[in-house]
């Protein structure tokens, strides 16, 4: 009966005009349940954008850096970079705010930063809708010191999703580790679990699945590739629940560390009813907003493709798409 309501909802959802491809794949911890739908040719084997839910592979990566000790929450952002690089990133109400900007501020998304990717007229998604481009970090830096912040890092009770905290955090992990984005995945992610066809597409001959724009099909190689620790990465349906079952497992760093991320705040209005922690996202199931779907909550992240990766620990399940 469970998985004829999984049927029923997932052909409804799939009906709509707006969904072109689509599969789900839910388990629960143990994987003596499992379930997977597919549709318009997608199976839960082949290759689809994360998007945002890349965050959680940034996120495991600095985790598992503050075990080795090569950083800390606290480490201000401009170790790690040029201070003529970052100079003026964050200026408020007349105080320079960058000198204080910490790890943590970039992990909660408590920095304040503006989101150049979704905010203002011309901004980066409406852009690249016209024509695929290249951005590298230190434009996306000047393009966020074009834009007010919203408030002074770690304001009480606020926090701001802006893909430019993750960017920033990439460049952080690559500063730490001496290593490429792309290599320090590899080392601390898709080894240790097995992911033979998760990547971040960096070389020319990397696949990267098209996007779709309303009824179009977009292939958008060249802005994916701009984008890594915030929204860049490629795997399937299959070896994403082999990660999000090791990221809340314990699989990948101790899972005692979540105490320390599990400070939750309410993001800007358009995201309501989630609410973010320390690299993930949580969306409380009990209130009006969600019409009282459950108990409980889901933890984990989604992404602006329509993938997410969720867990739901008050049924012990784990959902994918």
């Amino acid at each position: 009966m469970v998985t004829n309501k999984y049927d029923e909802i997932f052909s409804r959802v799939v009906k709509s005009k707006k969904i072109h491809e689509s599969v789900l794949f839910i388990q629960n911890g143990n994987g003596d349940f499992s379930y997977k739908n597919e549709y318009g040719g997608k199976s839960i084997d082949e290759p689809l954008l994360m998007a945002s839910i890349t965050k959680l592979f940034t996120t495991t990566c600095i985790l598992i850096l503050l075990e080795q000790g090569k950083l800390s929450f606290d480490d201000k952002v401009t170790r790690f970079f040029d201070h003529g690089n970052l100079s003026g990133l964050h200026h408020y109400k007349g105080q320079e705010y960058t000198p204080k900007l910490t790890i943590a501020h970039l992990l909660f998304q408590t920095s304040g930063l503006p989101d150049v990717s979704e905010e203002g007229k011309n901004n980066l998604r409406k852009l690249v809708l016209q024509e695929d481009m290249n951005i590298t970090i230190d434009e996306l830096i000047a393009l966020t010191k074009e834009m007010k912040p919203h408030f002074a890092p770690d304001t009480l009770n606020k926090s701001h999703y802006a893909d430019i905290n993750f960017d920033i955090l990439g460049k952080i992990i690559e500063s730490a580790t001496n290593s490429s984005l792309k290599d320090v995945f590899k080392e601390f992610i898709f080894k240790p679990l097995g992911l033979k066809k998760t990547y971040l597409p960096i070389d020319e001959d990397d696949f990267i699945p098209n996007v779709y724009y309303k009824n179009k099909a977009l292939s958008l190689p060249k802005y994916l590739k701009s984008c890594p620790a915030s929204g860049g990465a490629i795997s399937t349906a299959r070896e994403m629940m082999v990660f999000i079952k090791a990221f809340f497992g314990g699989g990948l760093f101790n899972k005692d560390i979540f105490h320390q991320l599990e400070n939750y705040k309410k993001l800007q209005i358009t995201f309501y009813p989630i609410q973010y922690g320390g690299g993930y996202m949580r969306i409380p199931l009990g209130g009006l907003s969600v019409l009282f779907m459950g108990k409980g909550e889901l933890i984990g992240h989604s992404g602006s493709t329509g993938s997410f990766a969720f867990y739901y620990p008050e049924k012990d399940l784990f959902f994918c798409r």
